[in-house]
Protein backbone atom coordinates (compact mmCIF):
# COMPACT_ATOMS: atom_id res chain seq x y z
CA UNK A 1 0.00 0.00 0.00
CA UNK A 2 1.48 3.66 -0.67
CA UNK A 3 0.27 6.71 1.58
CA UNK A 4 -0.83 9.82 0.28
CA UNK A 5 -0.86 12.74 2.40
CA UNK A 6 -2.44 15.91 0.68
CA UNK A 7 -2.06 19.22 2.22
CA UNK A 8 -5.14 21.07 0.91
CA UNK A 9 -5.35 23.35 3.87
CA UNK A 10 -2.10 24.71 2.30
CA UNK A 11 -2.81 25.66 -1.33
CA UNK A 12 0.62 27.40 -2.79
CA UNK A 13 1.35 28.74 -6.10
CA UNK A 14 -0.67 28.48 -9.13
CA UNK A 15 0.14 25.84 -11.78
CA UNK A 16 0.67 27.94 -14.44
CA UNK A 17 -1.71 26.51 -17.35
CA UNK A 18 1.40 26.92 -20.01
CA UNK A 19 2.99 23.47 -18.42
CA UNK A 20 0.59 21.85 -20.71
CA UNK A 21 2.13 23.18 -23.74
CA UNK A 22 2.81 21.42 -27.29
CA UNK A 23 5.23 22.20 -29.63
CA UNK A 24 4.89 22.48 -33.48
CA UNK A 25 7.69 22.06 -35.77
CA UNK A 26 8.20 21.71 -39.86
CA UNK A 27 9.24 18.23 -39.43
CA UNK A 28 8.19 15.69 -40.90
CA UNK A 29 3.98 15.53 -41.36
CA UNK A 30 3.95 17.44 -38.05
CA UNK A 31 2.91 20.58 -40.02
CA UNK A 32 1.86 19.17 -43.85
CA UNK A 33 -0.34 16.56 -43.63
CA UNK A 34 -0.91 17.11 -39.41
CA UNK A 35 -2.33 20.63 -39.19
CA UNK A 36 -1.75 22.16 -42.88
CA UNK A 37 -3.79 20.37 -46.01
CA UNK A 38 -3.85 23.41 -47.91
CA UNK A 39 -7.16 25.70 -49.07
CA UNK A 40 -7.84 23.00 -51.84
CA UNK A 41 -7.83 19.73 -50.16
CA UNK A 42 -11.15 17.39 -49.74
CA UNK A 43 -9.82 17.20 -46.62
CA UNK A 44 -12.93 19.31 -44.55
CA UNK A 45 -10.85 22.44 -43.31
CA UNK A 46 -10.65 25.44 -42.35
CA UNK A 47 -8.48 28.06 -44.07
CA UNK A 48 -6.21 25.38 -45.25
CA UNK A 49 -5.70 23.40 -41.48
CA UNK A 50 -7.59 20.50 -40.97
CA UNK A 51 -11.21 20.79 -39.29
CA UNK A 52 -10.43 17.27 -37.62
CA UNK A 53 -6.98 18.44 -35.83
CA UNK A 54 -8.77 22.00 -34.71
CA UNK A 55 -11.36 20.14 -32.92
CA UNK A 56 -9.28 18.07 -30.77
CA UNK A 57 -6.54 20.50 -30.34
CA UNK A 58 -8.98 23.20 -29.13
CA UNK A 59 -11.20 20.29 -26.76
CA UNK A 60 -7.30 19.86 -25.04
CA UNK A 61 -7.39 23.76 -24.34
CA UNK A 62 -3.76 24.02 -24.82
CA UNK A 63 -2.69 27.17 -23.70
CA UNK A 64 0.15 27.83 -25.63
CA UNK A 65 2.12 26.85 -28.94
CA UNK A 66 5.72 26.56 -29.99
CA UNK A 67 6.62 27.38 -33.45
CA UNK A 68 8.59 26.93 -36.48
CA UNK A 69 10.94 24.33 -34.60
CA UNK A 70 13.28 22.87 -32.91
CA UNK A 71 16.13 22.53 -35.30
CA UNK A 72 14.34 24.33 -38.17
CA UNK A 73 13.88 27.55 -36.47
CA UNK A 74 17.83 28.75 -36.76
CA UNK A 75 17.76 27.33 -40.99
CA UNK A 76 14.20 29.45 -40.62
CA UNK A 77 13.98 33.01 -42.42
CA UNK A 78 10.16 34.07 -41.32
CA UNK A 79 10.32 36.35 -44.42
CA UNK A 80 9.83 33.74 -47.16
CA UNK A 81 6.92 32.64 -45.15
CA UNK A 82 4.74 35.74 -45.56
CA UNK A 83 2.88 37.43 -48.85
CA UNK A 84 1.26 35.35 -51.78
CA UNK A 85 1.86 31.51 -51.32
CA UNK A 86 2.81 31.08 -55.36
CA UNK A 87 5.06 33.72 -54.41
CA UNK A 88 6.68 32.39 -51.22
CA UNK A 89 10.60 30.91 -51.68
CA UNK A 90 10.88 27.43 -51.50
CA UNK A 91 13.66 25.31 -49.34
CA UNK A 92 15.15 22.11 -48.59
CA UNK A 93 14.37 21.40 -44.87
CA UNK A 94 17.95 20.15 -44.17
CA UNK A 95 17.54 19.13 -40.45
CA UNK A 96 14.54 16.87 -41.53
CA UNK A 97 14.75 14.43 -44.12
CA UNK A 98 15.82 16.97 -46.55
CA UNK A 99 12.29 17.51 -48.33
CA UNK A 100 11.21 20.53 -50.44
CA UNK A 101 9.86 23.43 -47.76
CA UNK A 102 7.20 25.53 -50.24
CA UNK A 103 6.65 27.83 -46.70
CA UNK A 104 2.95 27.61 -47.52
CA UNK A 105 2.45 27.42 -43.33
CA UNK A 106 4.31 31.03 -42.37
CA UNK A 107 3.29 33.41 -39.60
CA UNK A 108 0.14 34.38 -40.73
CA UNK A 109 -1.19 31.00 -40.59
CA UNK A 110 0.46 30.06 -37.38
CA UNK A 111 -0.92 32.98 -35.71
CA UNK A 112 -4.42 32.16 -37.25
CA UNK A 113 -3.91 28.59 -36.11
CA UNK A 114 -3.54 30.03 -32.36
CA UNK A 115 -6.29 32.14 -32.80
CA UNK A 116 -8.84 28.87 -34.17
CA UNK A 117 -7.52 26.75 -31.18
CA UNK A 118 -7.47 29.22 -28.65
CA UNK A 119 -3.79 29.26 -27.92
CA UNK A 120 -0.85 31.81 -27.21
CA UNK A 121 1.79 31.38 -30.02
CA UNK A 122 5.25 31.69 -28.58
CA UNK A 123 7.86 31.62 -31.79
CA UNK A 124 11.33 30.91 -31.66
CA UNK A 125 13.56 33.22 -33.41
CA UNK A 126 16.58 32.18 -35.59
CA UNK A 127 19.71 32.93 -34.04
CA UNK A 128 21.67 30.69 -35.76
CA UNK A 129 21.85 31.06 -39.23
CA UNK A 130 20.10 34.42 -39.25
CA UNK A 131 20.72 38.35 -38.37
CA UNK A 132 19.56 40.61 -35.40
CA UNK A 133 17.65 42.56 -37.89
CA UNK A 134 15.98 39.69 -39.11
CA UNK A 135 14.63 39.07 -35.46
CA UNK A 136 13.79 42.64 -34.58
CA UNK A 137 12.03 42.75 -38.29
CA UNK A 138 9.75 39.88 -37.75
CA UNK A 139 8.55 41.27 -34.26
CA UNK A 140 8.10 44.62 -35.81
CA UNK A 141 5.82 42.63 -38.00
CA UNK A 142 3.87 40.65 -36.15
CA UNK A 143 3.24 43.34 -33.28
CA UNK A 144 4.29 47.50 -34.53
CA UNK A 145 0.63 49.51 -34.82
CA UNK A 146 1.98 52.23 -36.82
CA UNK A 147 3.77 53.49 -39.70
CA UNK A 148 6.56 51.40 -40.69
CA UNK A 149 8.05 49.08 -43.37
CA UNK A 150 7.17 45.97 -41.89
CA UNK A 151 4.15 47.10 -40.04
CA UNK A 152 3.12 48.57 -43.83
CA UNK A 153 3.63 45.02 -45.54
CA UNK A 154 2.17 43.09 -42.96
CA UNK A 155 -1.67 45.09 -43.68
CA UNK A 156 -0.93 44.51 -47.72
CA UNK A 157 -0.21 41.12 -46.63
CA UNK A 158 -3.98 40.90 -45.37
CA UNK A 159 -3.46 41.89 -42.01
CA UNK A 160 -4.99 45.14 -40.73
CA UNK A 161 -4.02 44.89 -37.09
CA UNK A 162 -1.08 43.52 -34.97
CA UNK A 163 -1.08 40.44 -33.08
CA UNK A 164 -0.86 39.88 -29.48
CA UNK A 165 2.28 38.17 -29.11
CA UNK A 166 4.08 37.32 -25.48
CA UNK A 167 6.42 34.64 -25.85
CA UNK A 168 9.56 35.10 -27.86
CA UNK A 169 12.79 32.35 -27.72
CA UNK A 170 16.01 34.34 -28.75
CA UNK A 171 17.45 30.84 -30.10
CA UNK A 172 17.02 27.27 -30.02
CA UNK A 173 19.52 24.43 -29.22
CA UNK A 174 22.48 26.83 -29.68
CA UNK A 175 24.35 24.70 -28.12
CA UNK A 176 24.08 22.27 -30.80
CA UNK A 177 21.97 22.35 -34.42
CA UNK A 178 21.08 25.99 -33.11
CA UNK A 179 24.76 27.00 -33.96
CA UNK A 180 27.15 24.48 -31.81
CA UNK A 181 27.96 27.67 -29.68
CA UNK A 182 29.60 27.77 -26.40
CA UNK A 183 27.42 28.90 -23.21
CA UNK A 184 29.85 32.47 -23.16
CA UNK A 185 29.46 33.36 -26.78
CA UNK A 186 25.61 32.27 -27.00
CA UNK A 187 25.08 34.77 -23.62
CA UNK A 188 26.25 37.46 -25.19
CA UNK A 189 24.87 36.91 -28.20
CA UNK A 190 21.80 36.65 -26.67
CA UNK A 191 22.38 39.69 -25.10
CA UNK A 192 22.62 41.36 -28.61
CA UNK A 193 19.76 39.89 -29.78
CA UNK A 194 17.22 40.18 -27.17
CA UNK A 195 18.37 44.16 -26.98
CA UNK A 196 16.19 44.00 -30.36
CA UNK A 197 13.23 42.11 -29.77
CA UNK A 198 11.24 45.33 -28.68
CA UNK A 199 8.21 45.88 -27.25
CA UNK A 200 5.46 47.92 -29.49
CA UNK A 201 2.36 49.52 -27.78
CA UNK A 202 1.12 47.62 -24.95
CA UNK A 203 2.54 44.51 -26.05
CA UNK A 204 4.90 42.85 -23.99
CA UNK A 205 7.72 40.23 -25.40
CA UNK A 206 8.16 37.50 -22.68
CA UNK A 207 11.93 36.73 -23.41
CA UNK A 208 13.20 33.00 -23.73
CA UNK A 209 16.78 32.09 -23.01
CA UNK A 210 18.16 28.82 -25.17
CA UNK A 211 18.98 26.86 -22.03
CA UNK A 212 20.30 23.60 -21.56
CA UNK A 213 20.69 20.64 -23.19
CA UNK A 214 19.75 17.65 -20.28
CA UNK A 215 22.17 17.84 -17.76
CA UNK A 216 24.37 20.96 -18.93
CA UNK A 217 24.66 22.82 -15.44
CA UNK A 218 27.71 24.76 -16.63
CA UNK A 219 25.45 26.25 -19.22
CA UNK A 220 22.82 27.28 -16.95
CA UNK A 221 25.52 28.69 -14.88
CA UNK A 222 27.04 30.35 -17.61
CA UNK A 223 23.84 31.82 -18.52
CA UNK A 224 22.38 32.97 -15.54
CA UNK A 225 25.41 34.72 -14.49
CA UNK A 226 25.85 36.73 -17.90
CA UNK A 227 22.06 37.51 -18.80
CA UNK A 228 19.68 36.79 -15.96
CA UNK A 229 18.44 40.77 -15.96
CA UNK A 230 17.95 40.59 -19.69
CA UNK A 231 15.85 37.26 -19.67
CA UNK A 232 12.17 36.32 -18.58
CA UNK A 233 12.38 32.53 -18.87
CA UNK A 234 15.59 30.18 -19.38
CA UNK A 235 14.62 26.37 -21.55
CA UNK A 236 15.79 23.39 -20.76
CA UNK A 237 15.38 19.99 -23.23
CA UNK A 238 15.04 16.43 -21.86
CA UNK A 239 14.20 13.67 -23.72
CA UNK A 240 13.28 9.79 -22.75
CA UNK A 241 15.12 7.11 -24.67
CA UNK A 242 14.58 3.97 -23.14
CA UNK A 243 17.81 2.67 -23.72
CA UNK A 244 19.53 5.92 -23.70
CA UNK A 245 21.61 5.36 -26.10
CA UNK A 246 20.35 7.79 -29.37
CA UNK A 247 21.78 5.21 -32.34
CA UNK A 248 19.46 2.66 -31.09
CA UNK A 249 16.97 4.33 -28.86
CA UNK A 250 14.48 1.69 -28.84
CA UNK A 251 11.00 0.13 -30.40
CA UNK A 252 7.32 2.49 -29.77
CA UNK A 253 5.84 -0.86 -30.10
CA UNK A 254 7.85 -3.81 -29.40
CA UNK A 255 9.17 -3.49 -25.93
CA UNK A 256 9.10 -5.75 -22.71
CA UNK A 257 9.08 -5.73 -18.83
CA UNK A 258 13.21 -4.45 -18.92
CA UNK A 259 12.18 -1.31 -21.40
CA UNK A 260 9.11 -0.44 -19.69
CA UNK A 261 10.93 0.17 -16.47
CA UNK A 262 14.08 1.69 -17.74
CA UNK A 263 11.52 4.10 -20.08
CA UNK A 264 9.81 4.96 -16.75
CA UNK A 265 13.20 5.23 -14.74
CA UNK A 266 14.56 7.75 -17.38
CA UNK A 267 11.29 9.67 -17.32
CA UNK A 268 11.94 10.55 -13.51
CA UNK A 269 15.33 11.80 -14.14
CA UNK A 270 13.64 14.69 -15.12
CA UNK A 271 13.32 15.56 -11.47
CA UNK A 272 16.54 15.83 -10.67
CA UNK A 273 17.28 17.98 -14.04
CA UNK A 274 14.61 20.65 -12.82
CA UNK A 275 15.77 20.23 -8.94
CA UNK A 276 19.85 20.84 -10.63
CA UNK A 277 18.79 23.49 -12.93
CA UNK A 278 16.40 25.23 -10.35
CA UNK A 279 19.16 25.65 -7.73
CA UNK A 280 21.51 27.05 -10.18
CA UNK A 281 18.79 29.52 -11.00
CA UNK A 282 17.96 30.27 -7.34
CA UNK A 283 21.91 31.78 -6.91
CA UNK A 284 21.61 34.68 -9.23
CA UNK A 285 17.53 34.50 -9.00
CA UNK A 286 16.03 33.89 -5.27
CA UNK A 287 12.88 35.66 -6.12
CA UNK A 288 12.44 33.29 -8.86
CA UNK A 289 11.47 35.74 -11.27
CA UNK A 290 13.04 33.77 -14.53
CA UNK A 291 11.11 30.89 -15.23
CA UNK A 292 12.55 27.64 -16.54
CA UNK A 293 10.91 26.65 -19.78
CA UNK A 294 10.99 22.80 -20.48
CA UNK A 295 9.82 23.33 -24.26
CA UNK A 296 10.87 20.08 -25.36
CA UNK A 297 10.15 16.80 -23.57
CA UNK A 298 8.51 13.59 -24.27
CA UNK A 299 9.78 9.82 -25.60
CA UNK A 300 12.30 9.42 -28.30
CA UNK A 301 12.58 6.02 -29.62
CA UNK A 302 13.41 4.54 -33.28
CA UNK A 303 11.38 5.92 -35.90
CA UNK A 304 8.33 3.31 -37.33
CA UNK A 305 9.56 0.67 -39.94
CA UNK A 306 9.41 2.02 -43.22
CA UNK A 307 9.18 5.67 -42.15
CA UNK A 308 11.84 8.47 -43.16
CA UNK A 309 13.82 8.59 -40.50
CA UNK A 310 14.11 12.20 -40.70
CA UNK A 311 10.28 12.52 -39.90
CA UNK A 312 10.50 11.20 -36.09
CA UNK A 313 7.03 9.48 -36.94
CA UNK A 314 6.12 6.82 -34.12
CA UNK A 315 3.83 5.29 -32.14
CA UNK A 316 2.21 6.03 -29.31
CA UNK A 317 1.10 3.12 -26.16
CA UNK A 318 0.02 2.99 -22.84
CA UNK A 319 3.88 3.27 -21.91
CA UNK A 320 3.48 6.86 -23.24
CA UNK A 321 0.79 8.08 -21.23
CA UNK A 322 2.43 7.13 -18.27
CA UNK A 323 5.62 8.92 -19.32
CA UNK A 324 2.85 12.10 -19.69
CA UNK A 325 1.42 11.57 -16.56
CA UNK A 326 4.62 10.99 -14.14
CA UNK A 327 6.27 14.61 -15.89
CA UNK A 328 2.99 16.68 -15.39
CA UNK A 329 3.26 15.53 -11.86
CA UNK A 330 6.44 16.84 -11.67
CA UNK A 331 6.47 19.82 -13.44
CA UNK A 332 3.14 20.62 -10.97
CA UNK A 333 5.81 19.95 -7.85
CA UNK A 334 7.93 22.45 -9.21
CA UNK A 335 5.69 24.90 -10.13
CA UNK A 336 7.27 27.85 -8.41
CA UNK A 337 9.94 28.25 -11.33
CA UNK A 338 8.20 26.05 -14.12
CA UNK A 339 6.18 27.59 -15.79
CA UNK A 340 5.67 26.51 -19.58
CA UNK A 341 6.49 23.29 -20.55
CA UNK A 342 5.69 21.93 -24.41
CA UNK A 343 5.52 18.06 -25.36
CA UNK A 344 7.83 17.16 -28.56
CA UNK A 345 5.23 17.34 -30.53
CA UNK A 346 1.38 17.79 -31.21
CA UNK A 347 1.04 15.81 -34.35
CA UNK A 348 2.93 12.87 -35.96
CA UNK A 349 6.47 13.60 -34.49
CA UNK A 350 7.97 11.89 -31.28
CA UNK A 351 5.35 11.77 -28.64
CA UNK A 352 2.65 13.35 -30.25
CA UNK A 353 -1.12 13.45 -29.13
CA UNK A 354 -2.62 13.31 -32.47
CA UNK A 355 -1.60 10.91 -35.47
CA UNK A 356 -3.04 11.37 -39.19
CA UNK A 357 -2.97 9.58 -42.27
CA UNK A 358 -4.83 10.92 -44.90
CA UNK A 359 -8.09 12.04 -43.95
CA UNK A 360 -8.31 9.72 -40.97
CA UNK A 361 -7.11 11.06 -37.49
CA UNK A 362 -6.61 9.10 -33.80
CA UNK A 363 -6.18 10.43 -30.39
CA UNK A 364 -3.03 8.64 -28.74
CA UNK A 365 -3.17 7.76 -25.24
CA UNK A 366 -1.02 10.62 -24.46
CA UNK A 367 -3.97 12.92 -25.61
CA UNK A 368 -6.30 11.62 -23.17
CA UNK A 369 -3.53 12.09 -20.30
CA UNK A 370 -3.67 15.43 -21.24
CA UNK A 371 -7.23 15.92 -21.48
CA UNK A 372 -7.48 14.30 -18.09
CA UNK A 373 -5.05 16.32 -16.44
CA UNK A 374 -5.97 19.62 -18.03
CA UNK A 375 -8.52 20.14 -14.88
CA UNK A 376 -5.13 21.85 -13.34
CA UNK A 377 -4.34 24.42 -15.22
CA UNK A 378 -4.13 27.60 -13.54
CA UNK A 379 -5.25 25.75 -9.83
CA UNK A 380 -3.38 26.39 -6.96
CA UNK A 381 -1.20 23.63 -6.67
CA UNK A 382 -1.60 21.60 -3.54
CA UNK A 383 2.00 19.80 -1.84
CA UNK A 384 1.52 16.39 -1.46
CA UNK A 385 4.05 13.33 0.63
CA UNK A 386 3.91 10.13 -0.79
CA UNK A 387 4.98 6.94 1.22
CA UNK A 388 5.19 4.32 -1.81
CA UNK A 389 5.99 0.78 -2.42
CA UNK A 390 9.52 0.32 -4.63
CA UNK A 391 8.78 -1.07 -8.31
CA UNK A 392 12.38 -3.21 -8.81
CA UNK A 393 13.79 -4.31 -11.85
CA UNK A 394 17.01 -5.88 -12.31
CA UNK A 395 18.47 -4.46 -9.05
CA UNK A 396 17.04 -0.88 -9.77
CA UNK A 397 13.74 0.71 -7.96
CA UNK A 398 11.56 3.59 -8.50
CA UNK A 399 8.55 4.83 -6.63
CA UNK A 400 5.53 3.01 -8.35
CA UNK A 401 3.38 6.07 -7.55
CA UNK A 402 3.28 9.40 -9.07
CA UNK A 403 1.09 11.82 -7.49
CA UNK A 404 0.15 15.65 -7.72
CA UNK A 405 -2.83 17.65 -6.51
CA UNK A 406 -4.64 20.78 -7.26
CA UNK A 407 -7.54 23.11 -5.44
CA UNK A 408 -9.81 25.39 -8.50
CA UNK A 409 -11.30 28.20 -7.87
CA UNK A 410 -14.48 26.26 -7.16
CA UNK A 411 -12.78 24.44 -4.46
CA UNK A 412 -12.81 21.51 -6.41
CA UNK A 413 -9.97 18.84 -5.33
CA UNK A 414 -8.12 17.07 -8.03
CA UNK A 415 -5.64 14.43 -7.26
CA UNK A 416 -3.68 12.53 -10.33
CA UNK A 417 -2.25 9.37 -10.06
CA UNK A 418 0.37 7.01 -11.50
CA UNK A 419 0.47 3.35 -10.77
CA UNK A 420 3.93 2.87 -12.87
CA UNK A 421 3.85 -1.17 -12.52
CA UNK A 422 4.03 -2.47 -15.39
CA UNK A 423 1.46 -5.48 -13.69
CA UNK A 424 0.64 -5.16 -10.02
CA UNK A 425 -2.59 -2.95 -8.74
CA UNK A 426 -1.60 -0.41 -5.67
CA UNK A 427 -3.67 0.41 -3.38
CA UNK A 428 -3.51 4.04 -2.39
CA UNK A 429 -4.14 5.59 1.23
CA UNK A 430 -5.42 9.43 0.71
CA UNK A 431 -4.83 11.35 4.19
CA UNK A 432 -6.48 14.84 3.02
CA UNK A 433 -5.64 17.72 4.96
CA UNK A 434 -8.72 20.10 5.34
CA UNK A 435 -10.98 19.22 2.41
CA UNK A 436 -12.41 16.49 1.92
CA UNK A 437 -15.46 16.49 -0.64
CA UNK A 438 -18.00 13.95 -0.20
CA UNK A 439 -18.63 13.64 -4.12
CA UNK A 440 -16.41 11.64 -5.83
CA UNK A 441 -16.10 10.95 -9.33
CA UNK A 442 -12.76 9.86 -11.13
CA UNK A 443 -11.45 9.08 -14.82
CA UNK A 444 -8.66 6.06 -15.47
CA UNK A 445 -6.65 5.08 -18.48
CA UNK A 446 -4.96 1.69 -18.56
CA UNK A 447 -4.56 -1.07 -21.25
CA UNK A 448 -4.63 -5.13 -20.90
CA UNK A 449 -1.17 -4.82 -22.13
CA UNK A 450 2.02 -2.88 -21.97
CA UNK A 451 1.61 -2.33 -25.47
CA UNK A 452 -1.69 -1.36 -25.77
CA UNK A 453 -1.79 1.57 -28.65
CA UNK A 454 -4.65 3.47 -31.06
CA UNK A 455 -4.48 2.16 -34.65
CA UNK A 456 -6.71 3.93 -37.74
CA UNK A 457 -8.18 0.35 -37.44
CA UNK A 458 -9.19 0.60 -33.59
CA UNK A 459 -8.78 4.17 -32.95
CA UNK A 460 -10.17 3.81 -29.15
CA UNK A 461 -8.51 0.79 -28.32
CA UNK A 462 -6.96 3.14 -25.62
CA UNK A 463 -9.44 5.66 -23.85
CA UNK A 464 -10.33 7.13 -21.06
CA UNK A 465 -12.79 5.28 -18.66
CA UNK A 466 -14.60 6.39 -15.93
CA UNK A 467 -13.27 5.47 -12.66
CA UNK A 468 -14.80 4.07 -9.36
CA UNK A 469 -12.36 1.52 -7.42
CA UNK A 470 -11.99 4.20 -4.44
CA UNK A 471 -14.00 4.11 -0.65
CA UNK A 472 -14.10 5.92 2.08
CA UNK A 473 -13.21 4.63 5.50
CA UNK A 474 -13.04 6.46 8.70
CA UNK A 475 -12.19 10.07 7.07
CA UNK A 476 -9.56 8.70 4.59
CA UNK A 477 -9.68 7.76 0.99
CA UNK A 478 -8.90 4.08 -0.31
CA UNK A 479 -7.93 4.01 -4.31
CA UNK A 480 -7.04 1.29 -6.06
CA UNK A 481 -5.33 1.76 -9.16
CA UNK A 482 -5.08 -0.57 -11.53
CA UNK A 483 -1.63 -2.18 -13.42
CA UNK A 484 -0.10 0.63 -15.74
CA UNK A 485 -3.22 3.32 -15.05
CA UNK A 486 -3.16 7.15 -14.84
CA UNK A 487 -6.18 8.17 -13.00
CA UNK A 488 -7.89 11.73 -12.07
CA UNK A 489 -10.06 12.12 -9.34
CA UNK A 490 -12.08 14.91 -8.35
CA UNK A 491 -13.42 15.90 -4.64
CA UNK A 492 -16.16 18.64 -4.24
Amino acid sequence: MAKLTIHADSPLQTINRNIYGHFSEHLGRCIYEGIWVGLDSPIPNTEGMRNDVLEALKKLQIPVLRWPGGCFADEYHWKDGVGPAEKRKRMINTHWGGVLENNHFGTHEFLRLCELIGAEPYISGNVGSGTVAEMSEWVEYMTFDGESPMANWRQENGREKPWKLTYFGVGNENWGCGGDMRPEYYADLYRRYACYVRNYGDNKIFKIACGANSADYNWTEVLMREATKYMDGISLHYYTLPTGVWKDKGSATDFNEQDWFNTLEKTLYMDELITRHSAIMNTYDPDKRVALIVDEWGTWYNVEPGTNPGFLYQQNTIRDALVAGVNLNLFHHHSDRVRMANIAQVVNVLQSVILTEGADMLLTPTYHVFDMYKVHQDASYIATEAVSPSYEMDGKQIDQLSASASLNADNQLHISLCNLHHAETLEVQCDIKGHFGRAISGLVITSDTMDAHNTFEEPNAVNTLPFTDYRVENDVLLVTLPARSVVTLCLQ
